[in-house]
């Protein structure tokens, strides 16, 4: 067999590899990444459908938008407002409530506001405002940034009116945000899970936890092969059907960090298209 002969069949193998691949792209939040949720569970999934995921992590609002143009099949967010839009819009098919786990409010140490301690976010935000302290906020239309304006909302705070030098947006992702925070000694809302799993905190502390208002729901979502016929219905179905199935949610229950559960497993049944 010649080496032209040889080299062609290698190539048509390899064409013929990449086809039979089977894989999933699952637009998701900076959280679910950072915290290494992922990387912990995808191996379980994988290694049951033969079905390969690639993540895209962004902001949910970001990860709203890749759901959107199609480049996506399934997205995995937490922002319930948002993602009952997104189905209402008929972007997606339905919102799959999977886990959640909590906001908390990180601040220095030295605590220039007065609020560590407390479980009141309302009453933090007042004080934080007051005091004018740095605040740092991710700004960048996801699903923290989305839960970290209702709670100014909530406080009776025109964030957009009455912002100033001490509230900085970062327009960047939780890890990002929370490096800024270190580096200006500035409160800052994260999720537990990044904050759980965020090493660089320098004299970063939790201030406020424990408010119903930090509830933090994960959702996910079929994109709607209707809008994209592309849309891998039947892989990315499959799934979520998993991620909601007994082992997806012992799975999730699972992955600690120092012994610390950092999401917890709370899954509608996901199977009904």
């Amino acid at each position: 067999m010649g080496m032209m002969l040889r080299a062609l069949l290698a190539m048509m193998m390899f064409s013929t590899a990449q086809a039979q691949t089977r894989y999933i792209t699952i637009a998701s939040t900076t959280s679910t990444e950072q915290s290494g949720l992922f990387r912990h569970l995808l191996p379980g999934f994988e290694k049951k459908s033969g079905i390969q995921v690639r993540v895209v992590a962004l902001g949910t609002g970001q990860a709203l938008d890749v759901g959107r143009r199609g480049d996506a099949d399934v997205v995995f967010v937490h922002a319930k407002a948002l993602e009952e839009k997104f189905v209402a819009d008929g972007y997606g098919l339905r919102r799959v409530e999977v886990m959640y786990n909590d906001f908390v409010l990180v601040g220095p140490r030295a605590d220039p506001a007065k609020i560590g301690g407390g479980k009141d976010i309302v009453a933090a935000f007042h004080a934080i405002r007051a005091a004018q302290v740095p605040f740092a906020s991710r700004g960048d239309n996801s699903g923290t940034h989305f839960a970290e304006l209702q709670l100014w909302e909530v406080a009776g705070i025109d964030i957009g009116r009455d912002r100033g030098p001490w509230y900085r947006d970062t327009g960047s992702g939780m890890g990002p945000t929370l490096n800024v925070a270190v580096g200006k000694n500035a409160y800052a809302l994260t999720d537990r899970a990044t904050w759980l799993s965020f090493r660089n905190r320098g004299e970063l502390v939790i201030s406020v936890e424990g408010d119903r208002r930090l509830f933090n729901q994960y959702g996910v979502i079929l994109v709607n092969p209707a809008k994209h016929a592309h849309v891998k219905r039947d892989l990315g179905q499959a799934f979520i059907d998993w991620i909601v199935s007994p082992q997806g949610q012992a799975t999730i229950a699972d992955y600690k960090i120092g012994g610390m559960q950092l999401f917890f497993p709370n899954a509608t049944d996901g199977k009904r298209r």
